[in-house]
């Protein structure tokens, strides 16, 4: 009897780093902006195989949908990117370019998005062998924005909410003005926290490398309002939280 067991390892736009499945394939990077029109309609995912044996993989494309906590995955891919090859065989210890396109509507009205899954695919077994395959998926997130547009993110409100530790965190309310989608880690949050009488007991400012480090990319969509929780331990779970953000040039 064969068995073939799916290991699901999603990049997401958490990712720091291009990621590794136990050594066996890389692939990067890991989150793509492309736009409607000129050189930057196309991008380039690069897969290392790692493996000692032939890397047979696929590319496939889904849009996804904005909600307050993050991406929604649809299943649905709406053909505005081209991915070439969709499908090859990557030779042990070889890298395979894969191009990204985007094809779909020039006079975008706001930012999408898009997960590129890079899927191992099963190997078909000698007859009469049986064997437990461990294939892994990873997500790229490509975004494409408005020609011309930036993004403007804005914290409209803070609040202290519960871990599943038990303890407190800041949760914080950004909305993007703007029809162009923004990261978090392209500019710098601070935090502070006062008690009941107005004190201010608590203050930090997280570099877009530390929001990295800590939060991923932190993706906004264009015209979005999204609730983030950030990873900051506060000193009471009864005080009030503002918080300011800062784009980075």
């Amino acid at each position: 009897m064969k068995f073939n067991y799916k290991h699901a390892l999603t990049m997401f736009c958490a990712a720091v780093a291009p990621y590794q499945a136990a050594q066996a394939m890389t692939v990067q990077p890991v989150v793509i902006d492309l736009q409607t029109a000129g050189r930057a309609m196309s991008q380039t995912i690069t897969v290392e195989n790692t493996f000692a044996t032939p890397l047979p993989v696929e590319l496939t494309v889904q849009e996804l949908e904005l909600t307050t906590e993050g991406v929604k995955q649809t299943g649905k891919d709406p053909g505005d990117l081209l991915v070439f090859p969709p499908q090859t065989i990557i030779a042990p210890g070889q890298t395979q370019t894969f191009r990204v396109q985007y094809v779909g509507d020039p006079a975008l009205a706001k930012s999408k998005h898009y997960y590129i899954t890079v899927a191992q695919l099963p190997i078909k077994l000698p007859e009469g062998q049986s064997a437990i395959q461990i294939l892994y998926n990873f997500q790229v997130l490509i975004s494409v924005a408005p020609q011309g547009v930036k993004p403007k993110l804005v914290v409209q409100g803070g609040e202290v909410t519960m871990g599943k530790d038990g303890k407190p965190y800041p949760a914080i309310t950004m909305t993007n003005e703007s029809p162009a989608h923004g990261y978090l880690s392209n500019g710098r949050l601070h935090v502070t926290e006062k008690d009941k009488s107005g004190a201010q007991i608590f203050s930090k400012t997280l570099s877009g490398a530390e929001i990295q480090q800590t939060m991923g990319f932190g993706l906004i969509g264009g015209g979005q309002t999204r609730r983030v929780t950030v990873p900051l331990v506060l000193p009471s779970a009864d005080g009030t939280v503002e918080a300011s953000f800062v784009l980075d040039n």
